[in-house]
């Protein structure tokens, strides 16, 4: 026998630290964001400003266009008695007639007292921070080189309870937003942030309801 000779044990164990060097090496290279899969792009979607921003419904009070007065959002405060209209004449910049002279009410006082202007006015024009999108899941993925698209289903969750009278059904909706993969690993594309590549922003704009 040489005396060059290894023994079998030897072998293995040298193999084994020879295999654990590379996979640490290429742990270091490889970021877990240079894969994209459904678990990352929720987390990135997820934790997206753009996406966390909160829904704003403004209100307008005093006199206003027959197209606010019958918009969903002012008949369903209408309904739930939060405000009131009496016929009015129209303003230089409300528009043909007929227009509406909007008030709140005592209880819509009440219920919106957190975001009334503590300056009172004839016309008041304020917002108030109605619902926060929720992250259903991500339902597919295509990718085509250092591009993706994303499809993801989500939702509005009410923050109070204008939120909750404007969004009672909980509907689902489906939107599709592209991913670029940088040298630092996949990233979501945010609002104006790429040309040419549907944002985030853009596709829950352009959100479909799912089917």
């Amino acid at each position: 026998m040489s005396r060059w000779s290894v023994s079998p044990g030897t072998l293995v164990l040298v193999i084994a630290v020879v295999l654990g060097l590379l996979m640490i090496g290429l742990a270091l290279m490889w970021s877990p964001r240079d894969f994209l899969t459904r678990r990352l792009a929720t987390y990135l979607i997820a934790g997206s400003e753009t996406f966390n921003a909160p829904q704003q419904f403004w209100l307008r009070t005093g006199v206003i266009s027959q197209k606010e007065y019958s918009s969903p959002e002012y008949l369903v405060l209408q309904k739930r008695g939060w405000i009131s209209a009496s016929n009015a004449a129209c303003s230089a910049t409300s528009g043909p007639p007929p227009c509406w002279e909007m008030r709140l009410t005592p209880l819509g006082i009440g219920v919106l007292h957190d975001w009334v202007p503590a300056k009172r006015a004839a016309t008041q024009y304020f917002s108030v921070p109605v619902a926060r999108r929720q992250l259903v899941e991500v339902t597919g993925i295509v990718k085509e080189g250092t591009v993706a698209d994303v499809d993801f289903q989500w939702k509005w969750n009410p923050l109070n309870e204008v939120g909750a009278a404007l969004y009672a059904g909980g509907s689902e909706y489906t939107s599709t937003v592209q991913f670029v993969h940088y040298d630092d690993g996949w990233r979501v594309v945010e609002s104006g942030v790429r040309k040419g590549h549907q944002s985030l922003d853009d596709a829950m704009k352009n959100a479909s309801p799912t089917q």
